[in-house]
């Protein structure tokens, strides 16, 4: 149930090698694997971990990475590369500074409410294997640079607003087919069986429509609102000239000096022209 935009102070993280651990701790690991999910058991050798509460040794936890859920458990919790803050309700912007976990083997930030666009920061997570962006509101391109990641193993930016020509299918892009892009109406590609010129072309027009009833739309409320405001203002004058008696033999008196003014005025102007051209 988080909420809010995750914190860029996470790019600060500090994540020692994982095969460094593993050689200082020694020992080994016991895995159990039943009808739906693996189970990382502690170590057997435990002699490393003595420093531990043993309520620490119980905890489990969920991590979701390549489309699958997994339950770990025990000192494997010390080994752990990756982050996970899928079904949330994340809002805002990925922050770039993730880029900098250049550790991490897993990326799950999908079922949120992220916006704006991938950071291309991600091609530094060399050792990256899986990264799930799918099911949020992110727009822009897919940056090309992210087919530098070749550990990738798992890709998926399902169900976005992403736009534009997808990576190069090169090294592991290369592996991944559309299923890895769906949901996206306006990412075009060889792959993805879309030209890029039709999705632009799609687009303009789209824009163009848009902006056709957006102009039709103001000039029909400036009508509404303009009809409204002229018949607000006869019957509010009427109402005050029939309620106030003096005010109605004032308004009355002065229609009467503008028509007379009015009067006398085109009547002078048309003795000046007049005269003016009897003496021409």
């Amino acid at each position: 149930m988080f909420s809010g935009p995750i914190p860029s102070c996470l790019g600060n993280l500090t994540l020692p090698m994982a095969e460094n651990k593993i050689l200082d701790q020694g020992g080994y690991w016991s895995i159990l694997e039943d009808e739906s999910t693996i189970f990382g058991l502690s170590k057997l050798a435990r002699g490393a971990n003595d420093h531990y509460p043993s309520s620490y040794m119980e905890e489990w936890i969920e991590f979701t990475t390549k489309s699958g859920s997994l339950s770990y458990g025990g000192s494997i919790l010390e080994n752990m590369t990756g982050i996970d803050l899928s079904s949330n309700k994340l809002t805002g912007q990925i922050p770039p500074e993730l880029g900098n976990l250049s550790q991490i083997h897993s990326l799950n930030l999908s079922h949120n409410n992220l916006i704006g666009v991938i950071p291309s920061s991600f091609s530094k997570l060399k050792q990256l294997e899986s990264l799930d962006l799918s099911y949020n509101n992110l727009t822009g391109k897919i940056p090309n640079q992210l087919v530098d990641l070749n550990s990738l193993e798992f890709f998926s930016v399902t169900h976005n607003n992403l736009s534009g020509t997808i990576p190069d299918p090169k090294a592991q892009f290369g592996t991944f087919d559309e299923t890895s892009y769906e949901g996206n109406p306006f990412l075009c590609g060889p792959m993805l069986h879309k030209s890029c010129s039709e999705i632009d072309s799609l687009s303009t027009t789209s824009t163009v429509s848009n902006d056709e009833e957006d102009s039709l739309l103001d000039v029909y409320v400036f009508r509404v609102s303009f009809l409204v405001s002229y018949a607000v203002m006869l019957v509010t004058t009427f109402v005050v000239l029939y309620i106030n008696p003096y005010w109605r033999r004032a308004w009355f008196s002065f229609v009467e000096k503008c028509i007379t003014t009015g009067r006398y005025s085109t009547l002078g102007n048309f003795l000046a022209y007049y005269i003016f051209r009897s003496c021409l």
